[in-house]
């Protein structure tokens, strides 16, 4: 009797033992997780607001805030952007403009596409490519409509800041 008294005792001690370890460990794992996650700190160059053109910078930059893909389970998403760059930020109508970018976090192959401003919703323009190895890209279309162009680039979910392009 006194054998099992002493076996389910030990037998006690080693479950709490357990227990508070695996406890303690999953404590450790979820403040590690929550702290890493609380804090995405994505660097960005531009702004995803509108602003004026300036005539004597032609390149115009930006990375793009992420937007939200998935499920709280998935990564943080500080590591999904896109930067786009116009060549002319002046044309006249009918001419060319090509729109260049990388993106970060998107997976090769996506497929992206100019978006522009048209009755207060974007919509899609006729230019559209995939992403290409290293991911970048390159887009060029015309652009017909005198006046402010708002213009951005959208790969899967991820958008670029808005980019103004005077149409004369």
């Amino acid at each position: 009797m006194n054998s099992t008294l002493r076996s389910r005792c030990a037998k006690a001690i080693g479950a709490g033992a357990l227990s508070v370890t695996l406890l303690s460990a999953g404590t450790v794992g979820a403040f590690a997780a929550s702290s890493s996650a609380a804090a995405p700190n994505p660097s960005t160059t531009g702004s995803a607001k509108p602003h004026t053109t300036d005539t004597t910078k032609p390149h115009t930059t930006g990375t793009a805030k992420p937007t939200k893909t998935g499920s709280a389970s998935r990564s943080p998403m500080a590591a999904v952007s896109i930067t786009a760059r116009v060549n002319k930020s002046q044309v006249k109508a009918g001419q060319s403009v090509t729109f260049t970018g990388r993106t970060k976090g998107v997976k090769v192959g996506t497929k992206v596409v100019l978006l522009h401003l048209h009755n207060g919703k974007w919509t899609a323009l006729k230019s559209s490519t995939a992403l290409k190895n290293g991911s970048s890209y390159s887009l060029t279309t015309k652009l017909n409509t005198k006046g402010k162009e708002q213009i951005r680039v959208m790969a899967g979910k991820v958008v670029s800041p808005t980019i103004t392009v005077m149409v004369k």
